[in-house]
């Protein structure tokens, strides 16, 4: 009998290959080319690049073109993340390490997004899934984040805040309809932006009504049907 072994791996492929299975591990989806080079220093997004093709070429991952995060571990490991996450979700006693996070349904206009008509059930979280602490769970509707992994079904774990960077992904107020965007601000407008082509950028001119309500900080996969 042959005995298969794992192929090896340079210190800082088996850096990047780490660095991907937390990412999934913590937040549902693969990081990004920027994001990997941000993480461990480098000078480009493309010396991430050669990094992951070089774990293609040894099978440790299969990368997808046309998306951002194309990045998919192997099924074995995808599996074994997956299993350890379902685990960590379906514990049936909250602990010390444990978020009691309230899952937000339709949001009324005009009232706050934690107010208790708003709350569909309560879920036990792990901690450890999160960087930051979340305040609450929404679940996603339609796919105009798609391209960042937060797909139509999924849990957006949210911090409540009312202040956001340039970048960063948030939950806001546009009149009667709250929303998941990519916030910028430019000049005297605020800008959301869509992450699938599909969908165009809403401009909040000066005046409008508009409120920031959170941060995204996680997300949790709807194949886990907690």
């Amino acid at each position: 009998m042959i005995e298969s072994f794992p192929p090896k791996l340079t210190a800082r492929q088996q850096q990047i290959l780490e660095l991907i299975q937390n990412a999934i591990s913590r937040t549902g989806a693969p990081p990004t080319r920027a994001e990997i080079a941000t993480e461990l220093g480098f000078k480009s997004a493309n010396a991430a690049e050669e990094h992951l093709q070089a774990l293609a070429r040894k099978g440790m991952i299969e990368l997808v073109s046309g998306t951002s995060r194309g990045i998919r571990l192997r099924n074995r490991d995808l599996q074994a993340i997956n299993d350890q996450r379902a685990h960590q979700l379906t514990l049936p006693l909250p602990g010390l390490s444990q978020l009691m996070l309230p899952l937000i349904g339709r949001v009324a206009a005009g009232s706050p997004i934690l107010a208790q008509e708003h709350v569909d059930r309560t879920y036990h979280v792990e901690r450890s899934l999160f960087q930051r602490t979340p305040d609450y769970l929404l679940r996603v509707r339609g796919m105009s984040m798609r391209d960042v992994g937060i797909l139509d079904g999924d849990l957006l774990a949210v911090q409540s805040g009312k202040d956001a960077k340039n970048g960063q992904i948030v939950v806001a107020r546009l009149g009667d309809d709250v929303t998941v965007k990519r916030f910028m601000r430019r000049d005297h407008q605020i800008e959301l932006h869509a992450e699938n082509p599909d969908y165009k950028t809403i401009v909040v001119q000066p005046g409008e009504p508009f409120e920031i309500e959170g941060l995204a900080v996680g997300l949790i996969r709807n194949s886990f049907q907690i």
